[in-house]
């Protein structure tokens, strides 16, 4: 049997694949297990969840038996992974996806697992155990008509099968053995519904639908534009992101997982499944430049709404439908590894932090400067929050890292710049009103001479991390981006940074954090786009080669990586990793551009 397991079920973070369909995901090991799986949306409780809790939070796994060697990838342009196994009799590919249908999006949620012999002979057995919604829930599995189906509080799941080989069903678990021969097919698939009647298709119309499913995602990404150093990265991390886009709202969930460490053992545990405001401005950037227009504007208009659904008060995140969170909850279960505790809910929904006003102005600025109009309701509301930043901008807060430790930090007050400066630059292309531009105007440049008094140390050749302070944060290589640091101050940045938080191409998020996590993927990145605003162009290029190469087997990123053996940690996949590398290359691409011009 194919392992890659410890001693108490737990896979490597970086053994995942992940599948999407639009509105939740799956999670794949390399061992043929499907460990995480919320249904309906990518918020919920999940039915599978062995990924936290391998004893008793469910899974469904297709495994060849006996002794296997194991190969896997997506196929190209999809976010549809095949797995091909080989064994001492004969080799079978494992084709796993969330179906989508005709039209977009299924009603169902409906996981497909399809087995192809290409050689001699292959046996296969497999098993569904759902879970109970971390505690929500008691599974039950009742055959009906010759269909096995789960219940599992409000939700059925059906099982539907073809040439599988049904050899138990209920009451709380069903499985059976897959023999093919060279040229035959088999599948299993799952259809699930929430609180109403479960469809069971026939197998004849899953099989169309993969392949419908498989066309969908290679006609979507044929529209990513050509060519670039890292297209294979791009691209990868572009499907990524569309696995975190909620399409019933264009919300983007910052990460498809929960609970997931920093460091094994350690109580940084967070539960990503909501829509950051910073993340989707970092997002929309890197959709702007791919060409992916439905999706910005998708993103843009879910903001406003959960902006409208608040009443104008600009929050940190937001749920995929554009509510405020609520609190946070810790779940009975063991975690990954034993890393406990394991949340649902984030408790800074309630933090204050400033920067969020800059992520929210720059987005807008980019979709405006993209020749789209601003309408009344939503320039009017936009003002508003320029006069709010213009009061709040000298108030501490817990800064982009959402510590409780409330400082002046600097990179919160570079995005209230950002949110005053490009108000101003809204105003003059008569997209804002322009009653208050000149108040605009002075707090901007205010908070600039504010900044380059109180935040830059001499000593250090560099921002920091607060005012006052001689430590450092790798966000504040973002300044380079945003356009508040440039030239001499912008390059003493990037040496302190490499001086002091790096450890080759791994970077930790800020001073102090090489002993307590890992270091942050996405601060690579960053650090990639300053070095190539900086006109540091090979450089860039280098460091750009080893933090793409920090991904796992198919490209995909979790929260953090460890500099000295380079597995993944925290939530998987992580959106704003893949969004940095887009942004990224895009530095690159522009700054050669420039260079040869």
């Amino acid at each position: 049997m194919l392992s890659g397991r410890d001693a108490h079920g737990y896979a490597p973070i970086a053994d995942y694949a992940v599948l999407g369909d639009g509105r939740t995901v799956a999670l794949v090991a390399r061992d043929g297990s499907v460990d995480w799986w919320p249904v309906p949306a990518i918020d919920a409780p999940p039915i599978f969840a062995a990924l936290l809790e391998p004893a008793g939070g469910g899974y469904f796994c297709l495994q060849p038996e006996g002794e296997a060697t194991s190969e896997r990838r997506y196929v190209r342009g999809t976010n549809v992974l095949q797995t091909t196994y080989s064994t001492g009799r004969g080799t079978a590919m494992v084709t796993d996806a969330l179906n989508s249908g005709a039209a977009g999006r299924l009603p169902w949620t409906e996981l497909v697992r399809q087995v192809e012999c290409s050689a001699g002979e292959v046996a296969l057995t497999w098993r569904m155990v759902p879970g109970d919604r971390f505690r929500q829930a008691s599974p039950f599995v009742k055959a009906h008509h010759g269909v096995p189906v789960a219940r599992v509080g409000d939700q059925m799941l059906a099982v539907v099968t073809d040439n599988a080989g049904v050899a138990e069903a209920g009451p709380d678990a069903v499985g059976g053995q897959v023999r093919l021969r060279s040229g035959q097919r088999a599948l299993i698939s799952l259809v699930a519904t929430d609180n109403e009647p479960v469809y069971v298709p026939c197998p004849a119309s899953v099989y169309d639908r993969l392949a419908r499913t498989t066309a969908s995602w290679k006609d979507w990404s044929s529209y990513l534009p050509p060519g670039g150093r890292w297209e294979h990265a791009v691209e990868r991390s572009a499907l990524a992101l569309k696995t975190l886009l909620y399409e019933p709202s264009g919300a983007i969930a910052a990460a498809a997982t929960t609970s997931l460490p920093e460091r094994v053992g350690s109580d940084k545990n967070y539960d990503y499944r909501y829509a950051w405001v910073r993340d989707s401005s970092y997002t929309l950037d890197a959709f702007m430049s791919l060409g992916l227009h439905e999706e910005v504007h998708g993103a843009v208009s879910w903001i406003l709404s959960a902006l409208r659904m608040s009443r104008g008060r600009l929050h940190v995140f937001y749920t995929m439908d554009g509510r405020v969170p609520d609190g946070e909850a810790e779940i009975g279960v063991p975690g990954y590894q034993g890393s406990r505790p394991v949340r649902a809910g984030n408790s800074a929904r309630g933090q204050t932090q400033l920067g969020v006003y800059g992520d929210f102005f720059d987005m807008m600025a980019r979709y405006a400067a993209g020749g789209h109009v601003l309408d009344d309701n939503t320039s009017r509301l936009m003002s508003g929050l320029a006069d709010e930043c213009c009061s709040s901008w000298q108030q501490k807060d817990s800064g982009i890292w959402e510590l409780p430790d409330l400082q002046h930090y600097t990179i919160s007050k570079i995005g209230c710049w950002v949110a005053l400066d490009r108000a101003c630059r809204l105003a003059e292309a008569g997209q804002l009103p322009r009653r208050n531009i000149e108040r605009w105007r002075h707090e901007a440049a205010a908070v600039r001479a504010w900044v380059d008094e109180r935040c830059w140390s001499a000593g250090m050749g560099s921002y920091t991390f607060y005012a006052g302070s001689e430590k450092l944060d790798a966000a504040v290589l973002l300044a380079g981006r945003t356009g508040f640091a440039e030239g001499e101050r912008l390059a003493g940045t990037i040496e302190a940074v490499v001086r002091h938080l790096s450890r080759g191409p791994a970077v930790y998020r800020y001073s102090g954090m090489d002993e307590e996590e890992n270091a942050f993927v996405a601060c690579s990145f960053w650090l990639v786009s300053a070095m190539a605003h900086n006109g540091q162009v090979e450089r860039a290029c280098e460091l750009m080669d080893g933090s793409v190469a920090m991904a796992n087997d198919l490209g995909l990123f979790s929260e953090q990586v460890s500099p000295t053996t380079g597995e993944l940690f925290g939530n998987i996949p992580q959106g704003l990793s893949h969004v940095a590398l887009i942004n990224a290359a895009h530095a690159v691409e522009r700054a050669e551009q420039r260079r040869a011009s």
